[in-house]
This record gives structure tokens, C-alpha cells and sequence, in this order.
């Protein structure tokens, strides 16, 4: 895994997401960017960050939560599912170990805005009664859905 990367580096990525995560006809999100800062890092602790994938879109099932999503694995190899929203913030979090099954979905879906089916890329990370969602909607956002993907199969599934 390449650099490390501390809770305030992923508090910086999750503020540049949260603007994006504004489309033009939507209310800007009302996040209280200190207090946010402050919650990643009493979750995260001292702990360091080797892979970052953040949902531009909500997965099916979280709508009622927020605006977007992040998954993270620590080089500890620990996940933290973290759902942002105007006045919310709750994160999952699970060993590698503790997954039950990994599944990396390639597909199409059917957007009905543009209508028209575009690909998809989905992996999720399966553990008793939860689900946690990478979505990749665009190329751009493959190489990091792949990279997670790979870094918790090697952990789960080495070869030695």
C-alpha cells in the first residue's frame, strides 16, 4: 500500500467531497466542518489510513443518512464505512478478517435521466447483516474501487 494517510488528510478529502456532493438544484450541505474534523478523528485515533474510496452518490439503502459516503481501510486493515450528511455522521466499522464475503460486481445500469445503461463497478463488503458499498460510476473512480478490492482480497485470500 502506498502512502499513509492521517485523519485530517481524509478530513480534507471528505470537505472537498462534501461540496461536490452538491448538485446545482440542492440546498448546500450545512456541515459543520470543525465539528466534523473533530468526530473523524475521534474515530479514526491514531490510526492511519492506507486506502480512501468516497461515494459520489449514495448506495441503495443509505438515502435516509445523508449525502455521500466514504469507505476506508486503516494498514491495520480495519474498515470504516462513514455516511456524511447535513446534521449527521455515523461510521460502521469491521475487521477484514470479519467479512463474510467480498463481491466486485461489473455491470450496467439504466440511467434514466440520460437515457440510456452505462457501466458500473461495485464492490461489497458483506458481514452478517451488513453491507458496505464502493461504487464506481466513472473510469476515474475504477482505479480506487480496484486498488480497495485488491488490498482486501490480499488480506483475506492470500496465496502463501
Amino acid at each position: 500500500m502506498a502512502g499513509l494517510i492521517s485523519a485530517d488528510e481524509i478530513f480534507e478529502q471528505v470537505h472537498n467531497a462534501a461540496a461536490a456532493a452538491t448538485g446545482l438544484d440542492d440546498k448546500p450541505m450545512q456541515i459543520d466542518y470543525p465539528a466534523l474534523k473533530e468526530k473523524i478523528r475521534a474515530a479514526l485515533g491514531d490510526r492511519k489510513v492506507a486506502l480512501c474510496h468516497i461515494n459520489k452518490f449514495l448506495p441503495e439503502g443509505y438515502e435516509d443518512q445523508g449525502r455521500f459516503n466514504l469507505v476506508l481501510l486503516t494498514a491495520g486493515n480495519v474498515v470504516f464505512d462513514m455516511v456524511i450528511g447535513d446534521s449527521y455522521f455515523r461510521y460502521d466499522v469491521v475487521s477484514v478478517g470479519q467479512l463474510d464475503k467480498v463481491q466486485l460486481i461489473d455491470a450496467m445500469w439504466d440511467n434514466k435521466e440520460k437515457r440510456r445503461e452505462e457501466p458500473f463497478l461495485s464492490l461489497r463488503l458483506m458481514h452478517a447483516e451488513e453491507v458496505h458499498l464502493l461504487l464506481a460510476l466513472e473510469d476515474d473512480e475504477r482505479k480506487s474501487l480496484i486498488a480497495f478490492a485488491s488490498a482486501v482480497t490480499a488480506v483475506r485470500n492470500s496465496e502463501q
